[in-house]
C-alpha cells in the first residue's frame, strides 16, 4: 500500500515538473517569435525597378483573348509567375487570389508561365482557374528577368511597379501589398530604415 502511495506521489511530482518545463518552453518560443524579424519577398536586382513603369506588353491569354500587361488600367495587377510542376506555386495560388481580391479596389491577378499549352490548360482545369487570366509568354518572363519560381510583381493602375520578388510563403505574398502600403520597395527596406531609429530609442532607454 505504501509503495502505491509513493509511486502516485512521484507520478504527480513528475507531471508537475513536466508542466513547468512545457510552460517554460512555450514562454521561450513566444520570446523568440517576438525577436524574429518578419521576412518579406526576396527582391532581386534584375528586371524592372520598383517605382518605375513596367514594359507595356500586348499578349494573348491561354483562352485566345487579348491581354495587356502594364500601362494605364482601372485597377492594379498582381502578376504571378508559376509552373504546373511547381508544388509551392500550387499551394500559394489560393493565397494569391484571396489576397488580391481583398484589396480595395480588388486587384486583377494575371498568371504567367511558358511551355506546352496543353499542359497548362490541364492545369487550369484541375485548379479551377478558368476565370483567371493566364498567359504563356517567354517575352513576359524575360522582361521581368524571372529566374526562379514562384515570382510575383505588383503593378499599380498607372503601370508602375510597386513591389516584386520571390514568394515562397503566404507572408511573402502579403509583404508585397504591405510594401505598397508603406511606400517602400520591400519590407526589408522598411526595416533597414527603421532599425537605426529603434536602436537609438533602445540605447536612450538604457542610458
Amino acid at each position: 500500500m505504501n509503495a502505491l502511495v509513493i509511486s502516485n506521489v512521484l507520478l504527480w511530482i513528475a507531471l508537475v515538473a513536466l508542466c513547468a518545463v512545457v510552460l517554460a518552453l512555450v514562454r521561450q518560443i513566444g520570446v523568440l517569435h517576438e525577436r524574429i524579424t518578419p521576412v518579406g519577398a526576396l527582391v532581386t536586382d534584375h528586371g524592372p525597378r520598383v517605382g518605375e513603369a513596367v514594359p507595356e506588353l500586348d499578349l494573348t491569354d491561354l483562352a485566345g483573348g487579348e491581354l495587356r500587361v502594364g500601362g494605364q488600367r482601372d485597377r492594379g495587377t498582381l502578376l504571378f509567375f508559376l509552373s504546373p510542376s511547381c508544388p509551392v506555386c500550387k499551394s500559394l495560388l489560393p493565397t494569391v487570389l484571396r489576397t488580391a481580391a481583398s484589396e480595395t479596389p480588388p486587384m486583377e491577378v494575371v498568371l504567367a508561365s511558358d511551355g506546352d499549352p496543353v499542359e497548362h490548360r490541364r492545369f487550369v482545369a484541375e485548379q479551377g482557374l478558368g476565370d483567371v487570366p493566364y498567359v504563356l509568354s517567354s517575352t513576359l518572363g524575360i522582361s521581368y528577368q524571372v529566374a526562379k519560381l514562384p515570382y510575383a510583381a505588383l503593378i499599380d493602375g498607372d503601370g508602375v511597379l510597386r513591389a516584386k520578388g520571390l514568394v515562397n510563403t503566404r507572408e511573402h505574398v502579403e509583404s508585397l501589398f504591405e510594401a505598397q502600403r508603406l511606400g517602400v520597395a520591400s519590407i526589408q527596406d522598411y526595416l533597414d530604415r527603421e532599425q537605426p531609429e529603434l536602436e537609438a530609442m533602445g540605447n536612450g532607454g538604457n542610458a
